[in-house]
């Protein structure tokens, strides 16, 4: 196995990965998806109506529970979806972002491409990113 695929096993193994329609459902209840692709896939592909887009780079200060930065409804108890094209740097990202405090961070499995393949809502995409 290469380090990379180690790293992935590992940060998946801590979390609750969620399937397109049990994030939706997820969605409905509260949790907040967090698109972090980079725009052109967003602009290109669209994005999950009621998502906040927030740069991969920018990630860990918006939501850690204790950041100075972090958005106002991310609370050290709120479920976060992550989600980036395909299900991979999202799981490290979620990953990451339990380690900071906030254990209800996971992320879209298959990404948004597999919310899309479930024909799920889309909204037009290039919302610009939380600065």
């Amino acid at each position: 196995m290469s380090a990379i695929d180690a790293l992935l096993a590992t940060a998946r193994s801590g979390l609750d990965r969620a399937e397109p329609e049990r994030a939706l459902r997820l969605q409905r209840d509260g949790a907040l998806i967090v698109d972090i692709r980079p725009y052109v896939n967003r602009a290109e592909e669209g994005e999950i109506p009621g998502s906040v887009v927030v740069e991969r780079i920018h990630l860990e200060w918006r939501l850690a529970p204790d950041s100075a930065w972090r958005l106002p409804e991310v609370k050290p108890d709120s479920t976060v979806i992550v989600v980036c094209n395909e299900g991979y740097s999202s799981s490290l990202a979620a990953a990451d972002l339990q380690r900071l405090g906030l254990p209800g961070a996971t992320d879209l499995e298959g990404g948004f491409r597999a919310w899309r393949s479930a024909g799920l809502p889309i909204r037009e995409g290039g919302t610009p990113a939380v600065p």
